[in-house]
């Protein structure tokens, strides 16, 4: 029987941050936005603030993505910032282990590592980042192992990350199906479930990583973060029409056709086939789309169903100050004002 207790005003929200390039602009304005936005998450009350890395899409500046963390900590005070995820198999362990190693020590305290095993791209660029092309996601446990081992303090690696040798960072599991819910559980590791793309896996994999956890000296009991799309305004008229930028993204990479981020359009369903609105409703289906009601009332149930510790939020909307006011209610939500 599901636990109803907890309420929307009780738990933590932090953003995801896919630093959208829209349609004619550029990807020093997208990252000018993504500081801009920080800020304002910052001061609103977000929890963290995740940048994502993506490889090859126009629409997606987050692809050096401890660069931007490094940007973002630097030009915020408090909140945690981190990755959402960083996906290892493109990485040799250690260079990520110096990388976090060296943001942690230029922000102590405050920089988490969310780890992903999909390569956020296609074949042809996973292989242009790695070059020799041998890991994969199968590899995923070893490389969260070897690069875990780099943070030990014990100096027992014969090759030592400097910095990273000794830091507390952090480290998250990020998954869309059941194979990181499970390595979380066994490792006593945070998870965060992708429900912002995979919403029809979420409560197995959540089920999943509850079932398979055993405490370790990170975690004494299971905390589950869960993406989900918020798509707020003052209007459910105006929440709808600025959604069809993300329904276009998507509309996009399900015919393999990624853009940047497009303008909002009065006619998004004469746009797509009955096939594509299929596909469109099993990947973002699960979106909170509207007024300050309606995301209250969705995220209750959202939090009823996925009984979360932390919901973190995405949202693409072309323009930044709409974006702005849709995170702005998401925070007056939250604190239940």
């Amino acid at each position: 029987m599901v636990n109803h207790s907890k309420k929307i005003n009780e738990i933590r929200y932090s953003v995801l941050d896919l630093s959208p390039i829209v349609q004619g602009s550029t990807a020093s304005q997208s990252l000018i936005n993504t500081l801009d936005l920080a800020k304002h998450a910052e001061k609103w009350g977000f929890t963290r603030y995740w940048l994502a890395e993506h490889h090859n899409m126009p629409g997606i500046a987050s692809s050096a993505t401890s660069v931007v963390i490094g940007h973002v900590a630097a030009g915020t005070k408090h909140i945690r910032v981190g990755s959402g995820g960083i996906m290892l198999p493109n990485h040799a362990p250690l260079v990520i282990a110096e990388q976090f190693g060296t943001l942690e020590s230029l922000f102590p305290g405050r920089i988490d590592l969310g780890l992903g095993r999909a390569p956020g791209t296609d074949q042809l660029t996973a292989h242009a980042l790695r070059r020799d092309g041998r890991i994969d996601a199968e590899d995923f446990p070893q490389q969260v192992a070897e690069l875990r081992a780099y943070f030990k303090p014990t100096g027992k690696m014969p090759v030592r990350a400097i910095p990273g040798e000794g830091l507390n960072i952090p480290i998250w599991l990020l998954g869309s199906s059941g194979f990181s819910a499970q390595l979380a559980g066994h490792l006593g590791l945070p998870f965060s479930f992708a429900s912002h793309f995979s919403p029809e896996n979420t409560l197995p994999a959540l089920d999943l990583y509850r079932r398979s956890f055993q405490a370790s000296e990170v975690l004494q009991e299971p905390y589950a973060m869960v993406g989900v799309n918020v798509i707020a305004a003052d209007s459910v008229k105006e929440a709808e029409l600025l959604a069809t930028s993300m329904q276009q993204q998507f509309l996009n990479l399900i015919r393999n056709n990624p853009m940047p981020l497009l303008p909002p359009v009065d006619n998004f369903s004469e746009l797509c086939s009955d096939y594509e609105k299929a596909l469109l409703q099993q990947r973002i289906g699960a979106s909170i789309i509207g007024d300050r009601k309606i995301v209250k009332e969705k995220l209750q149930h959202f939090l009823n169903d996925t009984q979360a510790n932390e919901i973190i939020i995405n949202a693409q909307i072309y323009d930044h100050e709409a974006r702005l006011r849709s995170y702005e209610i998401v925070s007056e939500v939250m604190k239940d004002i």
